[in-house]
């Protein structure tokens, strides 16, 4: 009906409708004094005046077609394509827009203008639509049949779901005009004498939704699986030739985002179209060699831009770096938005992978965590220029903490996104280990370069006042972590395990200074009570301040019960017990240890050495200590 009132807009009027193909006609009843006066009025010419020659007439008509045409081809997509798999009547088209056939429509009242229809259409008013549905059948009996007894085709607004094509399908066509003449006027229309309508047989009604070509074919026909194939076969050729072109990055993915995501999930496999559909076998619209091109191609596209993304955004940080910017605050910590950034980048390329199929996201995943590992490289090797160049800087501190604070984030989003099993691997851990530890050593080295005359004082004084020492050092370092607040409280934990490391290692280092030799017991045994108070000290001090380094616990009571006993067997077993927890401690070391105790035979000193060369090599150590300590 849409179809025919376009063809009525802008076409001339007449008063009169003409017979067709030579059939007699009744005149339809002329219109009133007042319109005839008002057309009058408009123009001076003759009824037959008002019709233009053919060639005039068809000139509009065919403009307006082609205006039509190019209106409906612009609004198609690609997605309209598909459409056609479920093409039917439309959801909420009534079924009672159409009158039975036994009971037509009045045609004795005035036809309604375009405006007065396409209102009334608008308003959900169908039964406006009577006269003319009764005149568009008059018009194809007389031009189908030329009288009695000519069939009346079916049309757009029949029983047929709108799949058929309304029987007024061109301007140009002499029914069409004389339907738009008759349109524009508000004449009577009479059924013509002589005419007696033919009977037919309508289909039975069909449910909502279910107006497709299958209800008014034979079984055996198969139209929906049929038509399928071939719109399969027309697709699957035109996207085979558009792979053979050099695609941009976007159209290689859009290519295969329609290949093997939208086409064989939300086609073929849509609810509404999975059950008729079944028995094609469709497949892939791309053979396999020229899928697996074109995911090569989006993998190798997809690796190149996620590494130039990632190093711009570590260019642009390491800028801010050299700029010398403050980092953000972030719940008193400062912050960095580069691992956010980094991940995202990753992220987002894996999620266009997966989207295509999840067998290449995986692939992509591999291959992105390789990327990954360069990059975290890259960046502890940039963050390692900073530390050595950026000392002069005021916000050098701040970027360092904002830096090891990163590492957390780097983490936490490989454990969450990545999913790994277990702890993510190494060749991903180990660069962050590196700038992590690095960065300690950095905010920490002015605090060890004040600590080191305080220590000195253990081997200046000759031990003679190792508690007053010892408070003057925990002094120092309580006074300066305030500068480490700004870090996640994991690393501050784990900065403040490497103060305590540090602390217990100078301790062993002033005890090895081969400058104490005490000849008798009771010396020795006094020695050993200040090193057990300062070992208790300082495992306090560093606990209470969130150091998780219990391995360092036995590190100086054990060395205090060495220089404590007398007896060489004892000291064997305490010797054999104390390298078994730290595998690094040495003869050297033990050497060094034993020069305390002055009352040792040399035999007695050469056989306590002995048991390191049976426990020697056993274990490699998991943390170092006596590593870091040299002897002489």
């Amino acid at each position: 009906m849409l179809k025919m009132m376009t063809f009525f807009q802008g076409l001339p009027g007449q008063q009169t409708m003409p017979a067709a193909h030579g059939c007699p006609r009744t005149p339809r009843k002329l219109p009133s004094m007042a319109e005839v006066e008002a057309e009058a009025s408009m123009s001076e010419t003759s009824s037959e005046d008002l019709v233009p020659p053919p060639q005039a007439r068809e000139a509009p008509d065919r403009e307006k077609d082609k205006a039509a045409k190019r209106k409906e081809k612009k609004s198609r997509g690609l997605a309209g394509m598909f459409n056609v798999f479920s093409k039917g009547k439309k959801k909420g088209q009534p079924r009672s827009a159409e009158p039975e056939p036994e009971a037509r429509p009045r045609t004795d009242g005035p036809l309604p203008t375009v405006e007065e229809l396409k209102d009334a259409l608008e308003r959900g008013r169908l039964e406006a639509a009577g006269p003319l549905l009764a005149l568009e059948r008059e018009l194809q009996a007389g031009a189908g049949g030329g009288g009695a007894g000519g069939g009346e085709p079916d049309n757009a607004l029949g029983r047929d779901g709108g799949t058929r094509a309304p029987p007024i399908d061109s301007a140009h066509s002499p029914g069409a005009r004389r339907a738009n003449r008759a349109s524009n006027t508000h004449a009577h229309t009479a059924p013509s004498p002589g005419r007696r309508p033919e009977a037919r047989r309508d289909p039975p009604p069909t449910r909502e939704g279910e107006a497709r070509a299958t209800p008014r074919s034979p079984a055996e026909f198969d139209v929906v699986a049929t038509y399928a194939q071939r719109y399969h076969q027309h697709f699957a050729a035109h996207l085979a030739a558009l792979a053979q072109f050099e695609l941009c990055e976007r159209d290689t993915y859009m290519l295969l985002v329609w290949v093997q995501n939208l086409y064989p999930n939300d086609i073929l496999n849509s609810p509404k179209l999975a059950g008729e559909l079944q028995a094609a076998r469709l497949g892939s619209l791309l053979p396999p060699n020229q899928t697996r091109l074109l995911e090569a191609t989006f993998l190798s596209n997809e690796v190149a831009n996620v590494k130039e993304l990632m190093a711009r955004a570590l260019a642009m940080e390491s800028q801010r770096w050299v700029l010398d910017e403050a980092p953000h605050r972030l719940d008193g910590h400062c912050h960095s938005e580069l691992a956010i950034d980094i991940m995202q980048i990753i992220s987002q390329g894996q999620d266009k992978a997966e989207y295509i199929t999840p067998d290449l996201g995986l692939q992509t995943k591999q291959v992105l965590l390789v990327e990954l590992a360069a990059l975290l490289r890259s960046y502890q090797r940039t963050f390692d220029e900073f530390l050595e160049r950026g000392r002069h800087l005021r916000n050098f501190r701040a970027n360092i903490m904002a830096s090891i604070n990163s590492c957390l984030a780097f983490r936490t989003s490989m454990e969450q996104k990545w999913q790994l099993p277990q702890a993510p691997p190494s060749h991903l851990l180990d660069p962050l280990n590196e700038l992590k530890n690095h960065g300690f050593d950095t905010l920490l080295q002015s605090l060890f370069v004040d600590l080191k005359p305080l220590f000195k004082k253990f081997t200046q004084t000759r031990w003679a006042a190792p508690e007053e020492t010892l408070e003057e050092i925990m002094a120092t370092v309580g006074g300066r972590l305030p500068e480490f607040s700004e870090l996640q409280d994991c690393f501050r934990q784990e900065l403040m395990a490497a103060v305590h490391l540090h602390l217990v290692k100078e301790y062993i280092i002033r005890l090895s200074k081969r400058r104490l030799v005490l000849k008798t017991a009771e010396q020795q045994q006094q020695l050993a009570k200040h090193i057990l108070a300062n070992a208790k000290a300082i495992q306090d001090f560093c606990t209470q301040n969130g150091s998780s380094a219990t391995w360092l616990q036995p590190a100086l009571p054990t060395l205090a019960e060495v220089i404590r006993l007398q007896d060489p067997s004892a000291i064997k077993v305490e010797v054999a017990t104390y390298a078994t927890c730290y595998p690094d401690f040495s003869k050297g070391h033990l050497s060094a240890i034993l020069t305390i105790k002055g009352n040792l035979s040399n035999s007695d000193v050469k056989g306590i050495r002995s048991i390191l060369d049976v426990s020697s090599g056993l274990q490699e150590p998991s943390r170092a200590l006596f590593s870091l300590i040299k002897v002489g």
